[in-house]
């Protein structure tokens, strides 16, 4: 386990991570403490607990919008692929169907082609 001493409000912290994790969470800490001094700036000296519940609550706030964005996209994501698949399957409809004609249309080329020589046609 990693020791790693954050600042917030400036306050030392000393916190444990998991190795590598050092940065993430120094940047994270630095993050919350810009919460913090956000609203230290704007309601003054207020009390420690109740600024960190504001800044925790912010960030909780932020959070909860970026998951109804992300569900957003998620749900967009969703129905492009349907109306890709749904594309998809028109398509090969489309194909099979034009595969089809172009095969009648070969047999009575051919048939045609056979009755301007005056051979018969081969029958299908």
């Amino acid at each position: 386990m990693a020791q790693v001493t954050v600042t917030i409000d400036g306050k030392a912290y000393r916190m444990a991570c998991e190795e590598g994790q050092e940065d993430h969470l120094t940047d994270l800490a630095a993050g919350f403490d810009q919460y913090v001094g956000h609203l230290k700036s704007q309601f003054g000296e207020i009390g420690d607990l109740r600024l960190t519940v504001m800044a925790g609550i912010m960030v909780m706030d932020e959070l909860s919008e970026l998951k109804r964005k992300l569900a957003a996209c998620e749900a967009d994501i969703a129905a492009l692929r349907s109306a890709r698949d749904g594309d998809s399957e028109h398509h090969q409809q489309h194909e099979q169907l034009l595969v089809s004609t172009l095969g009648d249309l070969a047999g009575r080329i051919e048939s045609l082609t056979g009755k301007l020589t005056g051979r018969n046609a081969p029958v299908n």
